[in-house]
């Protein structure tokens, strides 16, 4: 509801470490996770076993019910949820409204990495309950390395203790005589010092861009892609897809592997020919709103070249 619950750091990890090292906790908490994340949503909690908080990761890849599985491993030390929005390789797409007012219901606090969704659906911060949300504007939000947006709720945010401090992040922070100092209350408080202004620049005009075109034409769009390889995908008879053969499926990417040819030798000769792609235990494609069907099918035709 406010411009003053959003942070700009350097990337999702930092803000991710924020909240790790921010929340004062007891030996013996729990934070409940998926086994599918991304390293930058796995390692900072991990590292706070050394102060008896124990990782837990759901398994995402059995059952038909992703989000009772992640319910299925809290108790009564469990102090956080952390997910991402759309699992980086599967493009498997949760239930973040039913896990936020699971979380509320349950007094438990709700992280949020949301770089897959952030410019590709969209995502409503306060429908889904959420304490924390972070994501770097490199991917779908087009903009460039090394600048993330930090969401955080008030009540949240007073939880989170500071480790970081500058001359940015204070109430009256352009008056350099002052001596008594104290923190800002807003998300500012976490920019402790001089802003990256060239990436807030690129940023500000990609999502001008994103603004522009509406982000219902692009989630469309991307949707539409993404369901279109799938359909392309099942019936080709050299592969198999990986990712929820779902017809509206929630995300744009899309993960499949060639009967015949290694993961790693596809994604090579791919990149190779031209076709911007990622090897994730199966070939990933993620198209955006302006990717052509064209281009997709362009694309498979060329897995379908190497695999003869």
């Amino acid at each position: 509801p406010s411009v003053d619950d959003i942070a700009l750091l350097k990337n999702t990890s930092e803000a991710l470490s924020v909240v790790a090292y921010g929340l004062e906790w007891q030996s013996g908490d729990n934070i409940v996770s998926s086994d599918q994340e991304f390293p930058s949503n796995r390692i900072p909690w991990q590292s706070l076993a050394s102060q008896g908080v124990e990782f837990r990761q759901a398994s995402l890849t059995e059952g038909s019910d992703p989000e009772q599985q992640l319910f299925d491993q809290v108790d009564c030390r469990t102090r956080l949820i952390t997910i991402s929005s759309i699992q980086f390789a599967s493009g498997l797409a949760l239930d973040l409204n039913r896990i936020g007012q699971f979380c509320r219901d349950n007094k438990i606090l709700f992280c949020i990495d949301a770089i897959q969704s952030l410019g590709a659906v969209q995502l409503d911060v306060q429908a889904c309950c959420a304490d924390f949300i972070m994501a770097d504007g490199h991917k779908w939000m087009l903009g460039p390395e090394g600048l993330a947006l930090f969401y955080s709720t008030p009540e949240a945010r007073a939880q989170l203790s500071l480790k970081q401090f500058g001359w940015h992040m204070v109430e009256e922070r352009m008056d350099y005589s002052n001596r008594s100092w104290k923190a800002t209350d807003s998300a500012l408080k976490f920019e402790c010092g001089s802003a990256n202004m060239l990436g807030i620049h690129a940023l500000s005009a990609s999502l001008s861009l994103l603004l522009e075109v509406g982000m219902e034409v692009v989630e469309a769009s991307v949707l539409s892609r993404a369901a279109y390889l799938i359909e392309r995908i099942i019936e080709a008879d050299d592969l198999t897809l990986l990712s929820a053969s779902d017809p509206h499926p929630r995300s744009g990417i899309v993960l499949f592997r060639h009967h015949r040819v290694d993961d790693e030798i596809l994604y090579r000769q791919l990149m190779k020919r031209g076709v911007i792609c990622a090897n994730r235990n199966g070939i990933r494609f993620s198209p955006h709103f302006y990717t052509t069907d064209q281009q997709l099918d362009r694309a498979l035709s060329i897995v379908a070249e190497i695999g003869s």
